[in-house]
């Protein structure tokens, strides 16, 4: 559970770093980048291997109706994504359409694994995600786009969204437990 533990630690400490220590991160300049990237390797490498290898309590876990809506807030979710990085019209009603959409994807986790290792894993994601939306918001204002917002990058994002949770699903399926219930 200790590497689990350390592993969510050092996602937080990578990723906030520039927020809390702004003046020692620019200091490193673009070698910083590489030194944040390789943090988040290695956190993503501890979880990973943390969460094989935890045990712990058992509270709650998957239903024929959780896996449905686990997924339904994971394709909104990898949607989200999509859409930052294409400006889509969901970008001028939210700020964080990228931190959201990692938010769903945590709390869809929650919704099926109610044991203690996913509650520290996908719960300190959750909060991770909250805690780096309140961090930008104070650090600088927010300049809502205006677009335009075409039909075409809208109507692609939600195929590439659903064509990546179809690749996610099948690579889930492969390392871990089938995603789409069912099996």
């Amino acid at each position: 559970m200790l590497i689990l533990i350390l592993g969510v630690a050092l996602w937080w400490a990578a990723h906030l770093y520039k927020r809390m220590a702004p003046a020692s991160r620019a200091s490193m300049g673009e070698r910083g980048k590489g030194m944040v990237t390789g943090l988040l390797v290695l956190s993503i490498i501890l979880m990973v291997i943390g969460y094989r290898g935890a045990e712990g309590a058992f509270f709650w876990g998957p239903n024929a109706a959780l896996v449905g809506i686990n997924n339904l807030l994971v394709l909104v979710g990898i949607y989200l994504f999509a859409a930052s990085g294409m400006k889509t019209r969901v970008t001028a009603h939210t700020r964080h359409p990228m931190l959201w959409g990692f938010a769903l994807w945590a709390g869809a986790h929650l919704l099926v694994n109610g044991d203690t290792p996913s509650i520290i894993l996908f719960g300190g994601l959750l909060a991770w995600a909250f805690v780096e939306m309140v961090a930008i918001n104070r650090a600088s204002p927010w300049v809502r786009p205006t677009g335009p917002f075409p039909a075409r990058k809208e109507a692609m994002a939600v195929f590439g969204a659903v064509i990546v949770m179809g690749v996610i699903g099948l690579i889930h399926g492969w390392i871990g437990p089938w995603p789409f219930g069912g099996a």
